[in-house]
């Protein structure tokens, strides 16, 4: 499979996100700048964190509207994987690819600190390696991670298992002191209703080593190859 790092003006984790695919999992990929209009080849897109745009007007706002989204929806609609991380959640939402809104975190602060993730969904392309209930560790670093729904939106997520990750304590209970931002639920990651687009606040590009204090971020870049593998046989290979 090939992996595609979606370049954005103010975009700062798209080289980490390239070092944990080339170097670590040894998968082909390229970089591309927001102003392609055309993805040829590409098995799975991911929107990297940073400040696109340096977060004018809403964070992932403008970003949502440059050149490349148009070809990242056509992509996402003929069934492409699409993985968006904390800024790249963020222009998703705007997009309106994924459902909700990202506030201002409650305490009014910059996060920078490690987090604990109770896995909801294993069912995922992007989750295959770990155990339903499982809990893991990633870093977040966010000014606007307070994702938000309505009660309603909210009861379809639940009843549609798109709730992916949840912010736990290291036992895994979902408790307010573990939410590190304020979002509805606990909420640290989605997916779409079709299951192929994933946005989340955490960063898995930076746990994907020991040497960077955890490996959980590597295992879910591994469930992509994973499941790519397995769907490969059936010749799913994007065709634009």
């Amino acid at each position: 499979m090939r992996f595609g790092v979606i370049v954005f003006p103010g975009s700062n984790c798209d080289q980490d996100v390239y070092y944990a695919l080339k170097e670590v999992l040894g998968q082909p990929v390229d970089y591309l700048w927001y102003a392609e209009t055309r993805l040829k080849g590409y098995d799975c897109l991911i929107l990297p964190g940073g400040f696109s745009y340096g977060d004018y007007l809403r964070p992932g706002a403008i970003a949502s509207l440059s050149p490349i989204m148009t070809a990242v929806k056509d992509f996402a609609l003929e069934g492409g994987l699409v993985l968006g991380i904390c800024n790249g959640f963020q222009i998703l939402l705007e997009a309106g690819l994924l459902p909700g809104a990202m506030l201002r975190n409650r305490c009014l602060q910059f996060r920078c600190q490690d987090v604990y993730l109770k896995v909801e969904n294993n069912t995922t392309p992007f989750t295959g390696r770990f155990a339903r209930g499982q809990v893991l560790r990633m870093p977040i670093a966010h000014n606007e991670g307070n994702y938000y729904v309505d009660p309603a939106t909210l009861g379809r997520l639940k009843e549609k298992n798109q709730i992916v990750f949840r912010y736990s304590n290291p036992e895994g209970e979902i408790t307010p002191a573990a939410n590190p931002n304020g979002s509805v639920d606990n909420i640290a990651g989605v997916i779409n209703e079709e299951g192929n687009i994933l946005g989340l606040m955490p960063h898995p590009e930076r746990c994907v080593e020991e040497l960077l204090s955890g490996t959980d971020g590597r295992e879910l870049f591994a469930s992509i190859v994973d499941w790519w593998a397995q769907q490969g046989l059936r010749g799913l290979s994007n065709s634009f």
